[in-house]
């Protein structure tokens, strides 16, 4: 099931970042946050952008999120995506389904472009963007140092709707929380 994060999911969320952040290169950050700090993190993006899990038999083996690209305001029709499944769930297809919620749900609130940035090579998703549509956009050179070594990031991007000229304000997601449009996508 595809559900709008919750509170009493940060442990779950926690627990499924902590090895990319000790072990892993998907993230740059280097220190593991707090599970009270995943909470306040998943409740400030929740204000404006959507936070979903997956949840199965109820465990929550995935998350993803959509967060602010830039902080410019002539950049808020573009938002940055993330990803993170849990190891033993991964191969089942879970993340392209809740990634394409997370992508339909962005689309709903008149975000136009998507953005992932990924960690080179990062093979499995970059499978996974191209397969959803994402085209690459560009390459940052050694721009993250982590477990011992520089690392190149790919950017791809993928456009949600044609942008209008001009455009809507982007819908907080708060607003849709709990709206009939975003029950029916959510299912």
């Amino acid at each position: 099931m595809i559900r709008t994060a919750r509170d009493e999911d940060a442990a779950a969320i926690h627990a499924i970042y902590a090895p990319s952040v000790s072990a892993g290169v998907a993230t740059f950050e280097t220190e593991l946050p707090s599970v009270e700090t995943m909470r306040e993190r998943l409740r400030a993006r929740l204000q404006h952008y959507p936070w979903l899990v997956w949840e199965d038999a109820g465990e929550v083996l995935a998350y993803a999120y959509a967060g602010r690209f830039r902080e410019r305001a002539a950049y808020d029709w573009i938002a940055e995506t993330s990803i993170y499944v849990r190891h033993d769930a991964q191969r089942r297809g879970i993340a392209r389904r809740l990634y394409g919620a997370l992508l339909e749900v962005m689309r709903l609130q008149g975000i136009t472009q998507a953005v992932g940035v990924i960690t080179l090579p990062g093979t499995a998703s970059v499978a996974m963007h191209e397969a959803m549509g994402f085209a690459p956009a560009g390459v940052w050179r050694q721009c993250g140092y982590k477990l011992g070594q520089w690392w190149d990031v790919g950017v791809w991007q993928k456009e949600l709707q044609p942008a209008a000229t001009p455009p809507q304000p982007v819908t907080p997601f708060q607003a849709l929380a709990d709206t009939p449009a975003l029950h029916a996508l959510l299912g």
